[in-house]
């Protein structure tokens, strides 16, 4: 039997591939698919698609196509969310901090190098004219790292998913002081050469597969409660957050898109240098328009 490995954060976005996955579409081709629940975020799947270690990861744009750049062999086969991420940018509630307008740096607590965490904090950094030369990063590995590393009074801040930490918000965990969309649609589908070379076929009819139980699920009037009851996220939470959310639905990406991506990135120096946007993708899977 063989096995498809797919990786993604343990994350509200990712429902239909969890979906997909248990209906194990493939067993009659031989073919077994196995989810990978990764905290860690971006930066660890970028490790684990170079590694070999996963054939397939659900990544954000952002951490993607800087790790691609680098030398990450993976390939987009297409988006996942075509909707920008709103990023919550938290603080200790022990800080005296409680809006981003009253910090005139940045020290940030980042899951690792790499991630959505880190590479966001630039955005924001630009967005509030800081000195991008003087950011500091701690590298705590996942949530429950930032959560004991948001214990004392010093104003360092964390960016997340905004639905995600909200119950931590509701709590009193974390102190949410402000808000971040991403500039770009914010989940890529990728999958390395390997598994892209013994199964082109397959993973072009999965990613179909996952698009249409996304369109699917919307319908159904009981999913918000099933993600709520799931993801332990109040149910009128999960509502505003389907509202402001777009799925992919076809394989087209916008070359366009792409390229601002990269530009925006290499403008906050993340990256050194642009790739043609008919590099970063399967050609025979994505229609670049």
């Amino acid at each position: 039997m063989k096995k498809i490995t797919i990786t993604g954060v343990p994350e509200h976005f990712n429902f239909p591939w969890l979906q997909v996955v248990a209906k194990q579409p493939f067993l009659a081709k031989g073919i077994h698919l196995e989810w990978i629940d990764e905290p860690k975020g971006s930066g660890a799947m970028n490790k684990s698609l170079r590694e070999g270690t996963t054939d397939m990861a659900i990544v954000l744009t952002e951490s993607f196509i800087k790790d691609k750049i680098e030398g990450n062999p993976a390939l987009i086969i297409g988006y996942h969310v075509e909707s920008p991420l709103v990023w919550g940018i938290h603080s200790s509630v022990k800080s005296e901090i409680k809006d981003i307008s009253e910090l005139n740096h940045g020290q940030f607590v980042i899951s690792r190098y790499g991630s959505g965490s880190h590479l966001m904090g630039f955005l924001l950094a630009k967005r509030e004219g800081w000195d991008l030369e003087k950011l500091d990063f701690e590298v705590v590995g996942d949530l429950e790292g930032a959560k004991e590393a948001l214990q004392d009074e010093t104003p360092k801040l964390f960016l997340w998913e905004k639905f995600t930490t909200k119950p931590l918000v509701d709590l009193g965990i974390f102190n949410r002081i402000g808000e971040i969309p991403t500039p770009w649609p914010c989940f890529v589908l990728v999958a390395i050469p390997e598994i892209l070379e013994e199964h082109l076929g397959i993973i072009g009819i999965l990613r179909d597969m996952v698009y249409q139980e996304s369109t699917t699920l919307l319908k159904e009037s009981d999913y918000p409660l099933l993600l709520s009851e799931k993801y332990k996220i109040k149910r009128e939470d999960i509502e505003l957050w389907l509202t402001q959310t777009t799925w992919a639905k076809n394989s087209r990406i916008s070359k366009i898109s792409l390229q601002e991506t990269m530009d925006i990135l290499k403008d906050l120096n993340l990256i050194e240098k642009t790739m043609e946007p008919e590099d970063l993708v399967v050609k025979p899977l994505v229609v670049l328009y």
